[in-house]
Parts: C-alpha cells; structure tokens; sequence
C-alpha cells in the first residue's frame, strides 16, 4: 500500500513539474505577446498590432470546442499520451514567435487549442486515478502549487532580461521566446517519465438522484463501486460529455467554470497588457513580469495553504475558500479601477489613475488575482474529482470548455471594451459563479451526511 501511494505522489509531483516547465513557456508567452508582437515591424509597418489579443482568443475558442474530443481521445489513448501529445503543440505555438507571421501565428493558434484540451483533459485524468478520497485536496494544491510556480521563473527572466528596455525589440523577442521554446520542450519530455498508475482508490456510492434525474456521486468510506470492468467506448464517452452537461449540478457548476475563464483572461492577459500601456509608469513594459511574478506568489500561496490545511478543507467544505476567493478578487477589481487607466486595456495612454499610477498598488492586486484564482481553481478541482470520479474525464473537459471559451470571449471583447466595462462583467459573473458554487458543495455535503447516516 505504501509503494503504492509513493508512486501515486510521484506522480503527481512530476505531473507537476512538468506543467511547471510548459507554463513557465507559455504563461511568460501569454503575459507579453501582446506587447511583444506590437513592435514587430516588416518594411517599417506594424502589421501585428492586437493580434495577440486575436491568437488568444483564437487558442481558447478552439480549446473550448475541441473539448468534446478530448475524452473520446482519453479513451483511446490514455493520459499520459495525451498529455504529451498536447504538450508538443505548445512547443510549436511558442516556437512560432521567434520569428512571426500572421498566418502561422493563427495556425499555431489553431492547433494549440486542440492541443490543449486533450493536454488538460488528460492531466485532470491523471490527477484523479492518482488519488483517492482522502488526497484528492492535497494532491490538487500539490499540483497547483507547483503549476504556479511557472508564474514566478518566466516573469523573473522577463523582468530581468528587459531591463532599461523601452520597447521588445525583434533581437530580445527572439532570444526570449527561443528560452521559452526550449522550456517547454524540456516539459514536454519530462512527461514521459509518468509511469502507469495503480487502479484508482476514490470510492464513490450513488445515492439517491437529482431532480434532474441524475445520480450525485458521493464519497463513502463503507462501499467502493469502483467503475465497471466494460469500458464505455469512444463514441460512447463521447456523447456522455454532453448528456453530463446539461445534468443540473455541471450546469451550476458551469457558472464557476464560466467565470474562471474571465478572469483566467484577464490577469494572464489582459492586465498585463494594460500596464505596459501606461505611460506614465516608469520602465512599464519591464513591470509586466514583476506582476506576473506576484501573480505566481498568490497562485502558489493558496496551493500550498490548502495543500497544508487539506484535513480542514474536508471538515468545513470548500464554500469558505471559494468565498475568501469571491472577496479578494472584487477588492482587486476596485483597485484596479482606481489606479489603471480606462483605456490602458487598448492603446497606451496618460489618463488618470485616482491612485495616481501607485506601484505598490498594481503588485497587491496582482498577488490578490492570482490567490483568489488558486482558490476558485482548486476547489474545483477537488469538487469535479470527488463528485466525477467515475466520469472524471468528461467532467473535466466540460470545466476546460466552458473555462477556455470564456477565456476566448474575454479575449475578444477585450479588442474593443475599455478597463470599466471589463472589470463590470468579472465582478458580475464572480457573484453568480461564487452562489452557484456553493449550492453545489451544500447539496453534496447533504447527500454525504445522509449517506453516512443511513450506513452507520
């Protein structure tokens, strides 16, 4: 038993890493595209000028459709083929960059978002055949803890690398995005030294059904219906994701899903676009990778508190941390309004800022974004890989649709809608993904108390 549950924290760890290596590439890509591609000058025309807006709206647009093929793919395949599989489309997307054009980039684009919903489909997978009821919460803030981690190395080399820069020239874009390319091909290989993990131990017993006509899938100690010896097939699964969307509780839980991907866009995004606008911040384009380092401070800070405290989290649920996230992130958003410019998220610009241009403020909202993230996505995490787990592929996926098409759609209007207009919808959707959330974990710590009550 005890070989076992090794193996299943090596994995889980080197799962990790690995994603580590990837997003150390492709976070720093994301957080700097933008202004990196808006220099780029062919025959004295800056002819990518917002495409990096485009190319991520395009990626999360693509990933949240190619979402449905994912599992079938799982199916087939496996998780660590997968993963793999998903990984060398990053690599390429990254690599893309050295040296831009505007067709490969939306290429590129194309295919990352194939990749990446068979890449995160794969690794939500992994995480819940390595667990079991009672590591699922650690094993979650493990993983998330070390992805974040990727937040921190890309932005360090960034905020160093550009120094005195007052723009990206196409020397440092080259140089900068070459290191990326060769991180994320060490991730890449990385993923090959997974090694197969032993038969899941999360026990689940039905009890009772939804009102939707589904059954709820709750956590018992007394009985284990582990998933059948007859394998459902490709197409099979395939059509499963969309029956188990339109069950009530992923319908609420698509709520949350929904909003991680605004805000997902916006702090990986969008924000740091919108100080390397302002203009009357000293070395702006430098103090993008000092907030995507404070970002990776928040992000990392909450796995390792909820990994820590994983026994807590089981006592009490997960509405308080989902709730603590919900608070942080609207004090964020107010900040955010008081002290960058409306119209930073377009075009650099001068205009006012109530806080007048405060550093210290941009850092604490940014460490706000990224710990108020941690606490939404590793609650999810853990509900979808206790409530799923017979199913934890399709669930899964359904989370990293409606999260990237969110994303997507963020990415677009941010084409045309001013910092105010941004800020309003996340602090709309952040309410009604925070209530939905918490009627879900209510309902499922119900049925588990009265599973308990009716087996003991």
């Amino acid at each position: 038993m005890a070989d076992k549950d090794s193996l299943r924290l090596y994995n889980v760890v080197l799962n990790g890493v690995c994603f580590m290596l990837i997003f150390t590439a492709f976070n720093t890509s994301g957080n700097i595209q933008t202004a990196a591609l808006n220099n780029v000058e062919r025959h004295g025309e800056k002819i990518f000028t917002n495409t990096g807006y485009i190319s991520l709206a395009i990626i999360y647009v693509v990933f949240s459709l190619a979402n449905f093929i994912a599992p079938p793919f799982i199916q087939l395949f496996g998780p660590k083929f997968a993963m793999v599989s998903g990984a060398l489309t990053y690599c390429l997307f990254i690599a893309s960059i050295i040296y831009p054009f505007v067709a490969t980039l939306y290429i590129a684009s194309i295919l990352l978002g194939v990749g990446a919903a068979i890449l995160w489909c794969g690794q939500g997978n992994f995480l819940t055949i390595n667990s079991d009821a009672e590591t699922i919460s650690r094993n979650s803030s493990i993983f998330w803890a070390l992805l974040q981690c990727s937040m921190l190395f890309g932005n360090i080399f960034v905020y160093f690398f550009l120094a005195q820069a007052k723009s990206i020239s196409n020397i440092k874009r080259e140089v900068l995005y070459t290191v990326l390319t060769v991180c994320a091909v060490l991730g890449t290989l990385a993923l090959l030294f997974l090694r197969a993990p032993p038969e899941s131990k999360i026990e689940t017993e039905s009890v009772g059904g939804s009102d939707d006509g589904s059954t709820d899938p709750v956590v018992s100690k007394h009985e284990s219906s582990q998933p059948s010896n007859i394998q459902p097939t490709p197409l099979q699964v395939f059509f499963g994701s969309f029956r188990l969307l339109f069950t009530k509780d992923m319908l609420l839980l698509s709520v949350t899903a929904s909003y991680t991907g605004f805000e997902l866009a916006f702090y990986s995004g969008v924000y740091g676009t919108s100080i390397s606008n302002t203009s009357n911040l000293n070395e702006s384009h430098r103090q993008v990778g000092l907030m995507g380092i404070l970002v990776g401070c928040g992000e990392i800070l909450g796995g390792l508190l909820f990994s820590i405290f994983s026994k807590h989290t089981k006592k009490y649920g997960r509405n308080p941390i989902v709730l603590s996230g919900f608070i942080i992130h609207i004090i964020a958003f107010y900040l955010i309004f008081l002290n960058v410019p409306d119209r930073a998220t377009l075009e650099p610009t001068n205009g006012d800022s109530f806080l007048n241009y405060n550093l210290y403020v941009y850092g604490l909202c940014a460490f706000f974004l990224g710990f108020g993230d941690s606490c939404f996505n590793t609650q999810m995490y853990t509900i979808l890989g206790t409530a799923y787990v017979n199913d934890s592929a399709s669930a899964f996926a359904l989370f990293k649709c409606l999260q990237s098409l969110c994303s997507g759609i963020a990415f677009a209007y941010g084409l045309v809608l001013t910092l105010k207009w941004q800020l309003l919808i996340l602090v709309i959707t952040a309410f009604f993904g925070t209530v939905s959330f918490i009627i879900v974990e209510r309902k499922q710590e119900s049925l588990k108390n009265i599973c308990y009550t009716n087996l003991s």
